[in-house]
């Protein structure tokens, strides 16, 4: 039988988001995921997840003002805190899975620097995660949709997880 969570970004966007969790539960589901919870206090969602007898599946890490900073050099120390905010989430949502958000590869910057910036930027995120018992995922995302997203096509998901050694 196939389990489903509700994405709490594009479903029941009639309640204000925190309302979210008590109408996905209401119409059935048993878990949740949406792109960011920064904008409210971990102790608050997680009270929502508890009352509303939810499993918190997946966010993103904090995405810069745009669509993540793991590609981008010079962003460096925020990326590097992005993640650690997202760990201290991850354990208060006692949530698993968190999506590293690549970027928007800024035009003044060679896809080289690009791939070697967001490499070593995955190799750092994923020996922090893994003493937090999370595990990354990556997002590859069409031109179309996020016009300048590093990360492209699966293939170079593929690319970047193997250039890593990461699973």
């Amino acid at each position: 039988m196939p389990r489903f969570c509700a994405n709490l970004k594009w479903l029941f966007t009639e309640h204000p988001f925190l309302d979210r969790f008590d109408a996905a539960a209401r119409a059935g589901f048993q878990a949740v995921e949406y792109a960011s919870p920064y904008e409210h206090p971990a102790a608050e969602i997680r009270a929502r997840l508890r009352d509303c007898d939810l499993k918190q599946v997946l966010f993103n890490t904090p995405a810069g003002g745009g669509s993540g900073t793991a590609c981008i050099p010079s962003r460096r120390q925020e990326f590097r805190d992005g993640v650690m905010q997202a760990l201290d989430y991850a354990a208060d949502l006692d949530c698993h899975l968190v999506h590293m958000m690549a970027g928007i590869q800024p035009s003044d910057l060679s896809r080289e620097t690009a791939f070697a910036t967001y490499a070593a930027n995955l190799s750092w995120a994923a020996e922090q995660v893994r003493a937090a018992d999370v595990r990354l995922v990556l997002e590859p995302i069409n031109q179309r949709d996020v016009p300048g997203f590093f990360l492209r096509t699966q293939e170079e998901g593929a690319a970047i997880i193997a250039a890593d050694g990461c699973d």
